[in-house]
Parts: structure tokens; C-alpha cells; sequence
């Protein structure tokens, strides 16, 4: 989740003289012709560390090792944050429990499944990233997978939702492969594309509605406001990469909701993480925020992070009181910062399409 800096002015001409737009596929989406209102019982989660609940096991990855889970579930769980994460509050809002983690699912008895299944896996993305995890388009074949193994019934999964999220990774990984920026409009198409062609697979397999992150403010992260020791964001992130990338999936989306006029009703739905952090991150006592862009967990140098140990002593150090942080560590919020998007998402009714038939 360490996202690069644009500095250059220039880029501001490349991206909207660019002329990249993402194309349309054929969509053949089937259309169910029930009216009634049906409840939402089952959640099914793809993509990044905003979204994993756990399905990383190896203890070399933060997330399973302390102070990680501080909050909640009060040790390590595999969520990367001191406690709940996205999909939790998601589920929330939903009215049903977290879904269980897709790599415990044969531990597990039926009822464990009741709620949907997390596909999501940290560090990944739409593409191949610096994690070795399974991308989203390998993730949504596990679904299809299990729902083919009949370990997810087909009868109940019209009544499921999805969540699909995307928190920047393959920006990561095009920065670390030395990607050009003269390269960069064409590829945050190449991402917005396939992210397309994502959603209306998952779609394909009958889930009602498919919502979708957009990008957060990258430029706000630790990881980023580290140069400014943590006082300002990077505006430049912000303007150009966050917002061409935003630009871009709004206008497929609609699209995609036009095109299949689905009882008047849009199956997916774009979920603004935007609006939602930079709500918080600028008027942050409105959300119980104390300290909004310095993390609450940081590596004692340059050459550790958060939860890291070595010998048996930790190298990183830990705030006093991770509730009243947004950040948990240079990249993901705390269970209090995903609490106060989660509240600016309700407030906006964000979520409301959700219900809407």
C-alpha cells in the first residue's frame, strides 16, 4: 500500500488530453423478473487489504501479528487495522455477520456460510501485484468455483450483495515495475477496464447488486504524508491519478446501468471512498477524529513497520489511544477511521441503492 508521488505538472495535460476511456463490453446479464422485495442475507467480498477479513494466514504478513486486532477482535485476526475493517462495516449496514474467510471454508460447517464468503486478499489487485495472492479475477473463479462445488447455494445468492474493492495496488506494483508516466492514463484505463469486465462477471453469477470502491485520497496516506511529517496531503496524488481513476469507473459504471436497465434499478453501485475520507480527514473532531493523518502504529525507523519484531523486540510503536486516529499504519485506517467513513457513507445515504429495486 506504499503509493508513489506524482510531481510532475505535466501529467495534468497527459491525463485529460489522453483521450482514454474504458470500453464497453457485450453485456448479457440475466434479468430476473421477480418484483417483491427480497432481503439481503449473504455478502460476498473481492479485492485488497481493505476488504480481508483473514484470509492471509502466514505470520510473515502484518496483519497476523500484534498490535494488529487490538481493538477488535482483541488479537490478530487478519484484518488490517486494529480492528474491523470495510467488509465489517458493510456487513453491518447489511444486517448480517462478516462473512466467513474463503481460505477456512472447508474448516467450517454449512451454517458458518450462512452469511456469503470474503474473497479478498491483502496487497492484490485487479492485475498482478507485488503480493503473490490471488488476483480478483482468480478470486471471482473461487466463487464460481464454489458455487459449481455447491458449497454456496445458487438459491440464496439472488439475494446476495457484493463488494468489490480497490484500493490502489496495481499503482503500487506499476511504480515498482518503473512504469512511465507517459504510460500511466493508459494504464489506469487498462485497471478501470478490467475492473469492468470484473464486476459483470460477478454480476453474471447472480448476485442483485455489486458495489464498488472507488479510490481513496492516496495522497492522504501515511505512506505519502510521511515527507511532510504527516501535516498535508499530496495533492498532486489526489488531482491526478485518484481523480482520473474515479473519473473513469463513475462513467463505466453509469454506462453499464444504462445498458442493462435493470428494473429501473442500478445493480452496481460505486461506492464514493473518496468523499467519505476526505469528509472525515477535513473535519475530523465531527467524527470523534483527534489525529487524522499520522498513523497510530509506526516502525521505529525507516527499515520497520508496524508489527514487525525482530529477536523478540518490537520494532514499531503503538499511540495511546488507536481510537482516536483514523490511520492505523501507513496505509489502512483504524476500526475508528473505517467507523467514521462507514458514518459519512450513511449520512450521504451512499448505500441506500442498495435496497432500492
Amino acid at each position: 500500500m506504499d503509493f508513489f508521488p506524482f510531481l510532475l505538472s505535466f501529467i495534468f495535460i497527459i491525463l485529460h488530453l489522453s483521450g482514454q476511456r474504458v470500453v464497453q463490453g457485450e453485456v448479457d446479464i440475466q434479468r430476473h423478473h421477480h418484483h417483491h422485495k427480497e432481503p439481503i442475507t449473504k455478502l460476498f467480498v473481492f479485492g485488497d487489504s481493505y476488504a480481508d477479513t483473514g484470509n492471509i494466514n502466514s505470520s510473515l504478513v502484518p496483519s497476523r501479528n500484534e498490535p494488529y486486532g487490538v481493538t477488535f477482535p482483541g488479537k490478530p485476526s487478519g484484518r488490517f487495522s486494529d480492528g474491523r475493517v470495510l467488509t465489517d462495516y458493510i456487513a453491518k449496514y447489511l444486517k448480517v455477520k462478516s462473512p466467513a474467510s474463503y481460505t477456512v471454508r472447508k474448516h467450517l460447517a454449512p451454517h458458518h456460510l450462512k452469511n456469503g464468503m470474503n474473497f479478498a486478499f491483502g496487497g492484490t489487485g485487479v492485475f498482478e501485484t507485488l503480493n503473490q495472492g490471488p488476483n480478483m479475477t482468480t478470486q471471482i473463479s473461487f466463487f464460481e468455483k464454489a458455487i459449481e462445488d455447491k458449497v454456496l447455494t445458487t438459491s440464496n445468492i439472488r439475494k446476495s450483495v457484493a463488494l468489490v474493492s480497490i484500493a490502489g495496488n496495481d499503482y503500487t506494483f506499476y511504480n515498482f515495475k518503473n512504469g512511465s508516466i507517459q504510460g500511466l492514463p493508459s494504464f489506469i484505463s487498462s485497471v478501470v477496464n478490467q475492473t469492468i469486465k470484473n464486476v459483470i462477471r460477478i454480476k453474471e453469477l447472480g448476485v442483485k447488486k455489486v458495489i464498488i470502491s472507488n479510490l481513496q485520497p492516496v495522497g492522504c496516506l501515511p505512506s505519502e504524508t510521511v515527507s511532510s511529517s504527516f501535516k498535508e496531503c499530496n495533492e498532486t496524488s489526489n488531482n491526478l491519478l485518484v481523480a482520473y481513476h474515479n473519473t473513469l469507473l463513475t462513467e463505466a459504471v453509469t454506462k453499464l446501468n444504462q445498458q442493462i436497465k435493470y428494473h429501473s434499478s442500478s445493480p452496481f453501485i460505486v461506492l464514493d471512498l473518496y468523499d467519505s475520507f476526505m469528509s472525515v480527514l477535513k473535519n475530523p473532531s465531527t467524527y470523534n477524529i483527534k489525529n487524522e493523518l499520522e498513523p497510530c502504529c509506526v516502525g521505529v525507523s525507516s527499515n520497520y513497520f508496524c508489527g514487525m519484531v525482530v529477536e523478540k523486540v518490537k520494532k514499531y510503536t503503538v499511540c495511546e489511544n488507536p481510537k482516536s486516529a483514523f490511520f492505523w499504519d501507513l496505509g489502512h485506517p483504524t476500526d475508528a477511521g473505517w467507523r467514521a467513513v462507514y458514518t459519512r457513507l450513511r449520512i450521504t445515504n451512499a448505500l441506500k441503492q442498495i435496497h432500492d429495486h
